[in-house]
């Protein structure tokens, strides 16, 4: 792994950012890395394929202008400029709210990151493993910048995704196209130009959430293009007087942000959810399954207490108590994914079907949600909850995890093979996978994003010499 080439400490960190990702190359990556970069990506398809029918996909997929010749819009026989398909099937991969996490930069970067990649891959020739560096590297970037700009205070008012995964997505690109280092700096700083998402979705009860990430992937697309075309842009514009940091954080940048610091990629602390549900309710309602296996029936609970980080329940929308106008201010609710959880014994995307639910209300008034100081200690390396259950007959049942679950491999591949299978057929899902497997051995990594066209071009697999 390439570790510390990071330039002049003279130089703007955009800069020094661009020519650290430059100097990447694949066989820097271990093979975890690798393995978890192609998981990411069947779990993001896996998203966008079963959310392809949900009200904001088939808005996403309606603003765009098909043509005859361009980009692949998930799970539809429809292409579209590369901007708009990005912008499409970021929206799908987000529409279930099961992306990917980092938590540590409260941010869902692979479903920027893959539509911005996916979009590349058709406009010209992708090597596989160049599309995995790529990748590899727009998680860093997103991650190590989110890291260092992200406190609960920020994220209370803007949402993380929209705000730093416009710049991994740039780097990504920028990247996988071969820019100059000076065109890589320039598309982070025109993408960070674009940066925005705010967060009051959860309190009025808008839709514009699942947009966010649709915005960063398209931005980040032009931002590459602009740079490709020789545009330049405000290389400080991380650390200077009116950058991203001045604007947002309203303090001063870190003196650097180093990729693979110490040799660790951040696409590792990167968890696939378990649970259609925010970030911030995982493993509340793992704590609360857990529950339920030692109790007879939901009607027996008097009263509910969840303990959980301070960063979640100051996160907005997540102490929400109700009333619900949609199934996502339900899955932004920590209480909300406890109480169906209990009240249905089960994790699943039913449990934000019946918003007036009584059983699922009545749990709901009886919980208390509560910051935990071992918690907030221990987060983002690890993400905590306590979920305790009062019985009306005087019992108490308790479970605590120290951290989230998260989804398995196995699990991971299940839920993508049902997915896909249902779209576009069993056995082009089965290819797809495979297809993701051997991606260090494509020569064209195309192939990918055409394999999730309804009635596409026969897949062929073209590998590397």
């Amino acid at each position: 792994m390439v570790i510390g080439v990071t330039g002049s400490g003279n130089e703007p960190l955009a800069r020094r950012m661009a020519h650290s990702a430059l100097a990447v190359e694949f066989a820097d990556f271990s093979p975890d890395v690798v393995a978890k970069a192609k998981l990411c990506l069947i779990d993001f398809l896996s998203c966008a394929f079963e959310a392809g029918d949900r009200p904001w996909s088939r808005q996403a997929i309606a603003a765009a202008c098909p043509v005859s010749s361009g980009a692949t819009m998930i799970g539809t026989s429809l292409l579209a400029s590369p901007a708009d398909t990005a912008f499409a099937n970021a929206v799908m991969g987000h529409g279930l709210v099961r992306e990917d996490m980092h938590a540590a930069s409260i941010s869902h970067h692979g479903v920027v990151i893959w539509p911005t990649l996916l979009a590349l891959s058709e406009q010209a020739p992708l090597r596989g493993t160049t599309l995995l560096a790529a990748a590899i590297i727009g998680y860093e970037a997103g991650a190590r910048i989110g890291r260092a700009l992200f406190n609960s205070d920020l994220a209370r008012l803007h949402r993380p995704t929209g705000l730093v995964a416009p710049l991994g997505a740039a780097l990504a690109g920028s990247f996988a196209i071969g820019l100059s280092e000076q065109g890589a700096t320039s598309a982070i700083a025109i993408a960070a130009n674009t940066s925005s998402g705010l967060n009051e979705w959860p309190h009025g009860g808008g839709s514009e959430m699942y947009f966010h990430p649709g915005f960063a992937a398209a931005n980040a697309l032009k931002a590459i293009a602009l740079a490709a075309g020789g545009a330049t842009a405000s290389e400080t514009i991380l650390e200077g007087e009116a950058g991203l940091f001045a604007a947002y954080r309203r303090q001063r940048a870190p003196d650097d942000i180093q990729l693979f610091a110490g040799g660790e990629a951040e696409i590792m602390a990167v968890y696939n959810k378990p649970a259609p549900a925010c970030n911030f309710a995982q493993t509340a309602s793992q704590a609360a399954l857990r529950v339920t296996h030692e109790l007879a029936e939901s009607r027996s609970v008097e009263r509910i207490i969840i303990r959980a980080p301070d960063a979640a329940i100051r996160y907005p929308g997540c102490d929400a108590k109700g009333p619900y106008r949609n199934a996502l201010q339900a899955k932004m609710s920590i209480p909300f994914s406890v109480a169906a959880t209990i009240a249905r014994g089960e994790i699943d995307e039913e449990n934000y079907a019946s918003l007036e639910d009584p059983e699922i209300l009545r749990l709901i008034a009886a919980t208390d949600l509560e910051s935990d100081a071992a918690f907030t200690a221990a987060f983002p390396a690890k993400q905590g909850a306590d979920v305790t259950v009062h019985l009306r007959d005087g019992k108490t049942i308790r479970h605590s995890l120290a951290d989230v679950v998260a989804a398995s491999p196995a699990e991971i591949r299940t839920r993508f093979r049902a997915a896909a299978a249902h779209v576009i057929g069993e056995n082009r899902a089965r290819r797809l996978e495979e297809a993701i497997d051997g991606c260090e051995w494509l020569g064209d990594a195309g192939v990918i994003a055409a394999a999730c066209r309804l009635e596409p071009p026969e897949l062929i697999l073209r590998t590397a010499p």
